[in-house]
């Protein structure tokens, strides 16, 4: 479906038109259960990873990386990191290994062995992830690392959502596979049926569904979405080894 139609078949789900429901409101609670859905297809998604199919670009950034400075902030838009990585002196991007010092009972001054507060130069072996940011165990110089483009992650982020202008030009499509573009229909029409068809509520909730064995809409369009994701992998299969026992 393109945002027109989806437009189009929200209005229809609700009884309603241009007029009862208005192109702003439609497009941010189209925006809300666009992003819901892609939460739930992070979480589920296998070795194949998601992203939107409407980014022009891969889930990787490059940047440069700042003599001495051990700590880099990121955009809102990171979802979750996968893998950072820094530029050797001889060109080669070098893995770094995520720790969480608390995790020993240690604090990150500890860990890295400064008492000042002040990170040793050298190159990354280890990060941190704190908020919106990352911190290595050494700050990169020139004579440890590569600094221009010297820093590159792997992340997953959020949905390529819709603007104001795309629901003008009404051919944007929304980057989730073609068959649950209707749960974006029907969790859009929820709701505005919760305020004009009360009656209706009921329904469209059940045909939305959940992946929540404890919930009571258990299934549904949802449940189905959630499994399409977990399985993409199916040209990834699995290997059966043997098993040796010693047995004194």
């Amino acid at each position: 479906m393109t945002i027109a139609d989806l437009n189009s078949e929200i209005r229809d789900l609700c009884d309603a038109d241009t007029t009862s429901y208005m192109a702003a409101t439609l497009l941010r609670r189209v925006n809300s259960a666009l992003e819901t859905l892609v939460g739930k297809i992070i979480n589920a998604d296998g070795h194949w990873q998601y992203d939107d199919t409407n980014y022009t670009d891969l889930p990787v950034g490059t940047g440069t990386l700042v003599s001495g400075q051990s700590i880099y902030s990121f955009s809102s838009e990171y979802l979750d990191i996968l893998e950072v990585m820094i530029l050797t002196t001889g060109g080669i991007y070098q893995r770094t290994t995520p720790f969480d010092p608390s995790e020993m009972n240690q604090s990150w001054d500890e860990w890295v062995g400064s008492a000042t507060g002040t990170i040793p130069n050298g190159f990354p072996q280890y990060y941190d992830k704190v908020g919106d940011s990352i911190r290595f165990d050494r700050s990169p110089t020139a004579t440890h690392a590569t600094l221009t483009s010297g820093l590159k992650v792997r992340f997953k982020r959020t949905a390529d959502l819709f603007t104001s202008a795309q629901v003008t030009t009404g051919t944007k499509v929304p980057g989730i596979a073609s068959p649950y573009h209707q749960l974006i229909a029907y969790m859009a029409a929820i709701p505005y049926c919760m305020s004009y068809k009360k009656d209706r509520v009921e329904g469209y909730r059940r045909e939305v569904g959940s992946e929540n064995r404890e919930s009571p809409y258990y299934g549904g369009m949802m449940l189905d979405m959630v499994n399409f994701y977990a399985r993409r992998e199916k040209d990834d299969r699995p290997v059966m080894t043997q098993e040796f026992q010693h047995y004194e």
